[in-house]
């Protein structure tokens, strides 16, 4: 490809000046991709988005990105035309996704006392077996509030879906009867949520399901203080032991 207005360079700089000068068109959410750039663009985001909550966003360059994901640069900006930013919202996207489906198909029912159960122990089922025990949504979060206003409000979009879907079940639940009529679901739903961010990160800092299942159990328990019924006392619960490392 012969560059225009430009001495020619190294094929990566001659595609990244193609993009930039309307030479070839960047993949945009529109963009139809085919099966393979589908799946080429899918494994760019799960490998970075192991780097990332490894490394964090800003130890995480456009080259390490490269090189842990056998790509190259011009492939990485067909994709991502933003650069960083855009692969940074499509690894929380990614994240996101991948933590909402490791609470299903608990999360979709949350309006039965044993969905809140089995939700419970998905979690802790799900971040006991994680490499990281923090939640990698907040921690993008967190991070990019200072540098990337923007996309972190758009990282935190994915959380409040998440909680979301706890209110969802708990208006279902006061729907039904389960929950006191002046039970407020968004309320509650934000205690529970915020006894998951904090037990995520105690247990990050332990490295411990253990904070992780006091925080829940506690939240749990702060739940059924608004049931309308009588609830059984809780069933023991096996401790996971904490992970070396």
């Amino acid at each position: 490809m012969r560059s225009q207005g430009g001495p020619r360079g190294p094929p990566y700089v001659e595609m990244d000046r193609a993009v930039q000068w309307g030479i070839v068109e960047p993949m945009t959410e529109v963009t139809q991709l085919t099966e393979r750039g589908a799946a080429t663009r899918a494994r760019i985001v799960e490998a970075a988005a192991d780097l990332v909550l490894a490394r964090g966003v800003g130890a995480t360059s456009l080259d390490d990105i490269r090189a842990g994901t056998a790509t190259s640069k011009s492939q990485l900006f067909h994709y991502f035309p933003g650069g960083k930013s855009d692969l940074v919202g499509a690894i929380a996207a990614f994240q996101a996704e991948r933590v909402l489906e490791a609470q299903r198909p608990f999360l979709d029912t949350l309006d039965t006392w044993d969905a809140w159960e089995g939700w419970r122990r998905a979690v802790v089922a799900h971040y006991s077996s994680q490499p990281s025990w923090g939640c990698p949504i907040g921690a993008l979060a967190s991070e990019l509030i200072a540098s990337d206003p923007d996309r972190a409000a758009e990282v935190a979009a994915h959380m409040d879906r998440w909680r979301s879907h706890l209110e969802a079940g708990l208006t279902r639940m006061r729907a039904a009867g389960r929950l006191d009529a002046d039970a407020d679901p968004r309320a509650l739903s934000l205690a529970v949520f915020a006894s998951l961010q904090g037990g995520l990160l105690l247990a990050q800092a332990m490295q411990s399901a253990q904070p992780l299942e006091a925080a829940l159990d506690a939240a749990l328990t702060a739940l059924r203080a608004a049931a309308t019924e009588p609830r059984r006392p809780a069933r023991s619960r096996t401790r996971r032991p904490s992970r070396g490392r």
